[in-house]
């Protein structure tokens, strides 16, 4: 699914969203030069894999969050951790770095990919922002109804306290 795509899957579907067109943003730097409605909700997203290359995992944490590898192994009882290659995002989720996003986990087909989201996304306003798999835009969804979007789509949402 590309952005246009994810438009579309999100108006047949009836799911509330608000749209932030903007530049391409590439990390959270430039993000903070942007204008967005909901700076609290803006998400940071982690695309990570195991030593043995075998395991991929995306970790989403609000922007301002930093998440420690070592300690997510120990919490979640994965192997050691480093970041994926261009070619394993692109090869799993079709996405380029800075485009990293939960819903390029629909273009997933081999459900290769863990995905663990930061439980405090579901606090007040329960609202999520993250890029429609390009990071030209930044699609602002219901916390749950992103959750409810992966599950329909057979995959697998791990709820983690990332302080």
């Amino acid at each position: 699914m590309n952005k246009q795509d994810i438009y579309k899957y999100l108006k047949e579907n009836n799911i509330w969203h608000e749209i932030t067109e903007h530049k391409a943003v590439y990390n959270m730097a430039e993000l903070a030069e942007v204008d967005i409605p909901y700076p609290e909700a803006d998400a940071k997203n982690l695309f990570v894999r195991d030593d043995k290359k075998k395991n991929f995992y995306l970790i989403t944490v609000r922007g301002d969050k930093r998440v420690n590898l070592k300690e997510f192994r120990k919490a979640n009882g994965t192997r050691p951790l480093s970041f994926a290659s261009e070619e394993n995002l692109m090869d799993i989720m079709g996405l380029i770095p800075g485009a990293v996003t939960p819903l390029g986990i629909l273009n997933d087909t081999e459900k290769k990919v863990h995905f663990y989201l930061d439980k405090h996304f579901l606090e007040e306003p329960g609202l999520v922002g993250v890029h429609p798999n390009d990071n030209t835009a930044t699609v602002w969804l219901k916390t749950e109804d992103l959750i409810r979007i992966l599950e329909e789509h057979e995959h697998d949402v791990t709820l983690v306290s990332l302080d």
